[in-house]
């Protein structure tokens, strides 16, 4: 199969991609990021150790690369974002997304945090990211988290791009550290949230005290998975 990923970022599912393809199969990797993002390797020297494995003839990254950027007459056995959405600035922009990738291929697998939490252990993470993405639309805009995409607005974006819901299902990912670590990203901002509007304070403190009262063991939300086409 040949196979495109949006927001590969350090590559870990692009590994599991290349993997599935088989060796004869090909990953096309893309990220709008430059090889010097993240940590605490960069996106340049994780995916330096993928290309220098065994599965690295299988996959070809490129950065700072947009899905616009890419010939329209390309296609695709299929196109995958996982856990890519809420790094979007604008919503119009996943939409837009979809389109595109409606005329590159008839299968289009799409994974992400699911903000429907079924427990009280996952609510500090639920609270962290809605921290977050307060304070990249309220303080600086220049955080990971842009906007929080319910499975419900995927679904509609979907649709309006012309496809159809073929299957989905939830992934257990309650055992992951993105939970501790979007609480502590987080708690990290507090101090910054002083000068925006009462209300929006009130808010913000209200998250604050729901993600520091847990009386459980906090874990991570779980991820939803959709199949289109």
């Amino acid at each position: 199969m040949k196979v495109l990923e949006i927001g590969c970022g350090q590559g870990d599912t692009t590994v599991a991609l290349a993997d599935a393809v088989g060796k004869d199969g090909k990953v096309v990797a893309i990220d709008v990021a430059s090889t010097n993002y993240g940590a605490p390797l960069t996106l340049g020297q994780a995916t330096e150790q993928i290309k220098n494995s065994s599965l690295g003839n299988r996959i070809t990254f490129h950065f700072e690369t947009d899905v616009s950027n890419l010939d329209s007459d390309q296609s695709f056995d299929a196109v995958v974002l996982s856990h890519c959405s809420w790094y979007f600035k604008q919503p119009e922009l996943l939409l837009d997304y979809f389109k595109k990738i409606r005329s590159m291929t008839n299968h289009l697998y799409f994974a992400e945090w699911d903000l429907d939490f079924k427990s009280l252990s996952q609510r500090s993470h639920f609270c962290a990211v809605m921290l977050q993405a307060l304070y990249t639309n309220f303080i600086q805009n220049d955080g990971n988290i842009q906007n929080l995409f319910s499975k419900q607005q995927v679904h509609h974006y979907l649709k309006l791009a012309g496809f159809q819901i073929e299957k989905e299902l939830t992934v257990d990912a309650t055992y992951l550290q993105d939970g501790q670590w979007e609480k502590e990203m987080a708690s990290e901002l507090k101090d910054n949230f002083v000068n925006i509007p009462p209300k929006i304070h009130t808010l913000v403190q209200s998250f604050y005290d729901l993600m520091n009262q847990s009386e459980v063991e906090e874990q991570s939300l779980n991820s939803f998975v959709i199949c289109a086409k």
